[in-house]
């Protein structure tokens, strides 16, 4: 362990045992979560790992990217590739090349943001999270609620009610021409609630040829009557993204001209989204209360693969219908029941297409002709039931437990001659070209996944949990259909994952802690072998703890810790490069990570945090063979509340202005290649409410 992260615990001991003493009251915790049961409930009696981050904290941290919100979570830790471009990982590695999709459910108001089966990963960018009312991070498998791709964690960005008829607008400026407006309001009556939001932002870039332009709409509305209560939501987003690739050699991250330069100045990501949600509810008959959720998607996404040989363009849309349908048995009594099902319809097509010729070794020219790659349909259902209940069987003990039974199909439609060809059905040398098509046909899997958790409060606001889960994923589209070299057929099943977790949380005027405790084992995962076959015979455990502590020094200085301890291994016999990788670190997997806030409130009107980012060295390739030494630095953030209608910000991060890489990683083509972080820079905004 790196002497900083144990200074950084010693710190906290330390200030646990002396500056206890003083009884500085919460007033941010924001500790009602719909994750775990769709429905308002408190995080207190949740079973399982869930942080959420509230709308007090979102407010001030007003994070230009997920990963500045991600690290304020233990466990918890997004690699920024550019732009809005990112790499995730909840209690796992990094996950990169096949099967890295769909190991995390991401969600807008408990709605997935793509189709079970059609995942993207950077999929995260499209949610409202500039203007959430709270997100809550599911660390671990998810409850029966939610399906495949719930394995590692869910992130349930919560918009917020049309509760209010105040109008708020802000502006924040800063860094490489950035600037972005966010806007608000709302119109209230006696039973009806509109509110709208949006958010435009612009940023030049700070590496050559890069930044994006985006927008987000959010409509919403509610209504409360005497029998039904409803709640609509309308979405839209686009990004228009000039993307910077990866800079190669050897800590190049380190020499300013290199990491600032862009080797992909051509790279592109075109991203177009439309959400619709309605939640109906209504008291049905004596203690049980019916909800029912219809919703529909249509996205439209393009980008230039500059990672590949060829730098082709991949084309792909989805258009989704489905609905969430659940019965609420006996809430608030000792026993309370969720049933129901849930339903999804899905149509989504994919084209891969290369405009010029490849270039580089002949072995490449040769293998990877020019012209279209793939073009497919493919047609998806989902259907399943679920079961959850919660029995108080004293007031301090709580059984939690449920099991989801789902069924996934799809249809597949190769709109191209199958096989090893180029588009014309001419053959390529050295065996055959790079990309694979397979012929049309279904393929379906059923799964089953139970989770249960035994909760006892052995103090006031102070619980110990034990979790065991067992969670699903099944393959994506394109694991089943986008295949390479002489494979003709994925013979893919479901990716599946054990989980037993001990944790202990609680609060009271000057602590607050979340510390857990997890052993995870995962079976089958998908990867893509030395022949570029998609498989799943992978094996992985992973094991760590992630620690949460917050300390009220004095009335106005308080520390957090956000640390996590693991290790992440390959537990399989698999040759790469003439090493067994059985017992190695999984590659992209820090054995510890984490942040710390220091909050200082010298009067009620202003705030200031200092945060330490801390990243430990991780190996860069499944051999162990290469490795990044890991990062420190700090971020500095200030508020000041001007009056009751009006305030200003200052955000300086990067403060000391350190040369870091925000992700690394080694192939055998490009040798060691990083994106570099961003060096230091200013932000400054004003906000009002009229």
């Amino acid at each position: 362990m790196k002497r900083g992260l144990k200074y950084c615990i010693a710190l906290l001991v330390t200030n646990v045992l002396v500056g206890g003493v003083a009884y500085a009251k919460e007033t941010d915790i924001e500790d009602v979560v719909s994750t775990a049961t769709r429905s308002d409930k408190p995080l207190s009696g949740q079973g399982g790992n869930l942080a959420l981050l509230g709308k007090t904290e979102l407010s001030f941290v007003k994070s230009s990217h997920f990963n500045e919100l991600a690290l304020r979570v233990a466990g918890v830790n997004f690699s920024r590739n550019n732009g809005q471009e990112y790499l995730a990982s909840i209690r796992s590695p990094i996950f990169t090349g096949g099967g890295a999709c769909g190991a995390f459910l991401m969600a807008q108001d408990g709605i997935a943001l793509r189709s079970a089966g059609f995942c993207n990963v950077n999929e995260l960018f499209e949610a409202f999270t500039e203007q959430a009312q709270r997100i809550e991070i599911t660390r671990g498998p998810g409850s029966a609620l939610y399906g495949s791709n719930a394995l590692h964690g869910m992130i349930n960005v919560i918009t917020p009610p049309a509760n209010t008829d105040e109008g708020r607008f802000s502006i924040e400026g800063g860094a490489d021409d950035n600037i972005r407006f966010n806007f608000s309001q709302g119109i209230t009556g006696p039973k009806n609630g509109f509110s709208a939001m949006a958010v435009i932002t612009h940023d030049g870039g700070y590496r050559d040829k890069s930044g994006f332009d985006q927008q987000k709409i959010n409509l919403r509305h509610d209504y409360r009557g005497p029998v039904w209560t409803i709640s609509s939501s309308l979405s839209l987003t686009n990004l228009d993204q000039e993307t910077a690739g990866y800079i190669t050699g050897l800590d190049a991250y380190k020499d300013p001209k290199i990491a600032q330069s862009n080797p992909n100045p051509e790279a592109f990501r075109k991203a177009k989204s439309l959400r619709y949600w309605s939640r109906f509810s209504s008291d049905i008959a004596a203690a049980v209360r019916w909800q029912f959720t219809p919703y529909a998607r249509v996205l439209d996404m393009k980008f230039l693969m500059h990672f590949l040989p060829g730098q082709p363009l991949e084309e792909n849309s989805q258009t989704s219908f489905g609905f969430q349908n659940g019965f609420y048995f006996n809430e608030g009594s000792a026993l309370e029941i969720i049933a129901g099902m849930d339903a999804e319809y899905t149509q989504g097509s994919l084209k891969q297409t290369q405009e010029k010729p490849t270039e580089g070794s002949l072995f490449l020219r040769k293998t990877i002709p020019s012209g279209k790659q793939y073009d497919y349909d493919v047609t998806s259902l989902m259907a399943a039931a679920f079961l959850q209940g919660d029995w108080a069987i004293t007031p301090k003990w709580h059984l939690l437990g449920g099991a989801r039974l789902a069924y996934m199909s799809y249809d597949y439609t190769n709109n191209m001659l199958s096989g090893r060809t180029d588009e014309n059905g001419v053959a390529c040398g050295f065996g055959g070209c790079r990309y694979s098509r397979p012929e049309s046909g279904k393929n379906d899997f059923t799964s089953f996944s139970p989770k249960i958790s035994l909760l006892y409060k052995y103090h006031h606001n102070h619980t110990i949990y034990l979790t065991v889960s067992h969670s699903f994923r099944a393959p994506q589209a394109t694991e089943l259909y986008r295949l390479q070299r002489g494979q003709t057929t994925a013979n893919l099943g479901k990716v599946t994952l054990k989980n037993i977790e001990l944790g202990f949380r609680g609060q009271q005027d000057w602590l607050r802690y979340n510390v857990s405790f997890y052993a995870m084992k995962k079976d089958n995962y998908i990867f893509r072998d030395g022949s570029y076959f998609n498989v799943d015979n992978g094996k992985s455990d992973h094991i760590g703890a992630d620690i949460m502590v917050k300390v009220a020094v004095s009335d106005s200085l308080s520390l957090r810790l956000n640390g996590s301890l693991v290790r992440h291994r390959y537990i399989f016999d698999y040759i790469s490069n003439g090493i067994n990788l059985n017992g190695n670190d999984i590659d992209t997997a820090p054995r510890q990570f984490g942040s710390m806030q220091m909050a200082w409130r010298p009067t009620d009107k202003v705030k200031t945090e200092l945060e330490w980012v801390h990243m430990g060295p991780y190996y860069l390739d499944p051999e162990n063979q290469h490795k990044y030494g890991g990062h420190d630095y700090l971020n500095l953030r200030a508020t000041w509340q001007v009056n009751d209608r009006a305030g200003l910000s200052v955000r300086i991060m990067n403060l000391t202005n350190k040369k870091y890489a925000e992700r690394a990683d080694y192939t055998s083509f490009t040798n060691a290649r990083y994106f570099p972080g961003k060096p230091r820079s200013v932000y400054v905004g004003i906000n009002t409410i009229f």
